[in-house]
């Protein structure tokens, strides 16, 4: 337990960072252009998904219309949900 009040400020700000890395959802969206070949690809190549996961995730899409495939601070989520987006995909931040 912190003694002096700059200890105090520097626990609740990791408190707050532990929060807002798992506060964030990148979430894949369904479109009628991509086939599940290159999804599954996309996913393992920029989400490092394993092969099975990132079956999962297309079939949840499809058949959902959405699927939140990885979770973490929005530091972290935008390089991915960029490359998702190169690629052709449609991908949120939530």
């Amino acid at each position: 337990m912190p003694n002096t009040l700059e200890g105090v400020k520097v626990e609740i700000n990791e408190l707050l960072e532990t929060l807002e890395v798992n506060s964030n959802k990148l979430v894949l969206h369904n479109d009628d252009y991509n086939t599940f070949d290159w999804v599954i690809k996309s996913l393992v190549d920029v989400c490092e998904h394993s092969v099975v996961q990132a079956e999962q995730c297309s079939l949840i899409v499809h058949f959902k219309g959405k699927c939140s495939v990885k979770e973490g601070s929005k530091k972290q989520l935008s390089p991915l949900k960029e490359a998702l987006l190169d690629r052709g995909l449609n991908a949120t931040i939530d």
